[in-house]
């Protein structure tokens, strides 16, 4: 008698964690921190807090110039960084990790405007190339960034 109640619990509780432990897993919060993790700067910035200040990054296109496509990087923060620099890395393959340094062009209203513009490499075989802009203070990583910021380049087409 005791061995089949100890059955019966045991085959019910395998039944709740089939059924419950895929909605446990997959929490709202969870959900949340996916769907910030990656901001698309070609459709518009991306903003978020970190740390208590508010961050938004902008990209806009610039004009084609000898090596490209031109681009001006705009990141507007509350946090009063000392040095802001741009760090560009391949997402959609490996292509090197490329520093921009941001100028601080003022504050406005406890807000700085940092700026850089830069030409994003290409690779000469594919002629759409992905990349990321991870933000550092100085030679520090920003590790807490809760956002991956993405853009799509396109190489010349002589």
């Amino acid at each position: 008698m005791l061995r089949a109640i100890a059955v019966v619990v045991l085959i019910s509780g395998l039944i709740a964690l089939a059924v419950l432990g895929p909605n446990w897993l997959m929490s709202t919060e969870h959900e949340d921190a996916l769907s910030t993790l990656m901001c698309d700067l070609d459709t518009g910035p991306c903003q978020w807090k970190m740390n208590g200040s508010l961050w938004v990054a902008e990209l806009e296109r610039g004009r084609v110039g000898d090596q490209g496509q031109e681009y001006r990087l705009q990141v507007h923060t509350s946090a009063n960084p000392d040095r802001l620099l741009a760090v560009l890395r391949g997402e959609s393959m490996y292509l090197g990790e490329y520093p921009v340094p941001l100028d601080n062009t003022g504050v406005d209203g406890g807000i700085d405007a940092w700026e850089a513009t830069f030409t994003a490499p290409f690779c000469t075989t594919e002629p759409e190339m992905t990349w990321r802009i991870d933000l550092q203070q100085g030679n520090q990583p920003m590790s807490d960034l809760p956002v991956k910021m993405v853009f799509r380049a396109e190489g010349r087409t002589n």
